[in-house]
């Protein structure tokens, strides 16, 4: 179990999560939930509203093949965009 405390449904468990960055507004972390049975890793942005975290946006990453496709993209894109620099 991760020892932060995560702004997730209660039908989820926390397994483990990273925080990528947190600020008074944003909050951005992957997490590896079970969820209905199910392990899920994903990503998740919260934002502050009035002291409560609310979630923003949930991005889960389906299976290995699905995130190296889109880790491949994303390279693809730095790439293209350094050689413009």
């Amino acid at each position: 179990m991760s020892k932060e405390k995560f702004p997730v449904s209660e039908s989820l468990t926390v397994h483990q999560g990273t925080t990528i960055y947190k600020t008074d507004k944003w909050w951005l972390a992957v997490l590896l939930v079970d969820s209905f049975g199910r392990r899920q890793i994903g990503t998740y942005l919260w934002f502050n509203r009035n002291g409560t975290w609310k979630r923003k946006q949930k991005f889960i990453v389906t299976n290995k093949k699905t995130w190296q496709q889109i880790s491949q993209a994303i390279e693809k894109y730095f790439k293209e965009e350094e050689a413009k620099e």
